[in-house]
């Protein structure tokens, strides 16, 4: 198919009670991972790239091996997309090295600012065929290049919705409903409770728009006792329920962001591989068992949170 946009997919996706996941790539085993656990279920999937993964990877290895992606998996529609582009100059780069989908995250910024250098970003893209994600409200946690203090994230404000996508013309908005990036999303004894008063305040208030959910991984906590068990040190450490992303999938929440999930599934079997193997030094003996464990995660998510199987075919006709 080649890349494609997020457009279809996300009103395939909002009238279908679905979500998208959204991926974020680091390197060849992760991409392999993905995709074929998409190509097998026949799901649309995005590949999210950081601006942390851009400097870690460079851009155009990332691209080429998302094109070798598309080669090997032609039935799947798959979307390019920057995650958290903090500057319109970063936006720019990547539309112009050919993404299909941006998110241009001024968050952080006054409200007008926000919706200033947003606007500024989906103008560009649009006349380039690109589509942009921005964001209202403010997730905690720390993830790649993202950092927000606990107890300073900002939940979306739902009165400020309608004016934010009127004036900047976004075509999906992500928002601050409990989630937060990282492993440590909840504290240890705490129930996990995502805002869904506000995530259907914000559908009332924009009937039909693609909603986006980021730090949205579940931290399975075989993997957490994986990472412990095999030298790892990571107590507390607490993600969303899958149950409530499930449910958010069903109403407006059209993408869903994981990548925690993919990090620990990794992690936990390379150090198992170690633990195992103390003997072997041969990369491709232990990323092997770890692009396994991706592709496991991915095809976990796709069945069991997203409920995207089987719709790859929706987008093909």
């Amino acid at each position: 198919m080649g890349l494609v946009t997020t457009t279809e997919m996300f009103r395939k996706a909002y009238n279908g009670g679905y979500a998208i996941g959204a991926f974020n790539v680091n390197n060849m085993e992760i991409v392999q991972g993905i995709t074929e656990a998409a190509g097998e279920l026949n799901s649309p999937v995005i590949l999210q790239v950081s601006k942390g993964a851009r400097a870690y990877a460079n851009h155009t290895y990332l691209v080429k091996l998302v094109e070798a992606a598309i080669i090997e998996n032609p039935q799947i529609p798959i979307a390019l997309h920057l995650d958290h582009g903090d500057s319109f100059e970063l936006c720019k780069s990547c539309i112009d090295g050919g993404f299909t989908s941006v998110m241009i995250d001024a968050s952080s910024k006054p409200f007008e600012e926000n919706i200033e250098i947003t606007k500024k970003v989906v103008e560009y893209a649009h006349a380039h065929g690109v589509v942009v994600e921005a964001e209202l409200g403010t997730l905690a946690g720390v993830e790649d290049e993202v950092s927000v203090e606990a107890g300073k994230e900002m939940y979306t404000r739902p009165e400020e919705v309608e004016e934010f996508v009127s004036k900047t013309g976004c075509d999906s908005l992500a928002i601050a409903i409990g989630t937060s990036h990282g492993a440590y999303k909840f504290k240890p004894g705490t129930k996990p409770q995502l805002r869904f008063d506000v995530l259907e305040e914000c559908t009332k208030r924009l009937p039909g728009f693609p909603i986006v959910l980021h730090g949205s991984s579940s931290v399975p906590q075989e993997f957490v006792e994986m990472v412990n068990q095999y030298g790892g040190n990571m107590p507390g450490a607490i993600g969303v329920p899958e149950d409530q992303l499930r449910h958010a999938a069903e109403l407006s929440v059209c993408k869903i962001n994981i990548d925690s999930d993919i990090r620990l599934a990794m992690t936990g079997n390379i150090r198992k591989y170690f633990a195992e193997h103390p003997d072997h030094f041969d990369p491709r003996q232990y990323l092997k068992p770890a692009r396994q464990a991706v592709k496991d995660m991915v095809a976990h998510k796709i069945t069991n949170v997203l409920g995207s199987a089987g719709k790859a075919a929706d987008l093909t006709k």
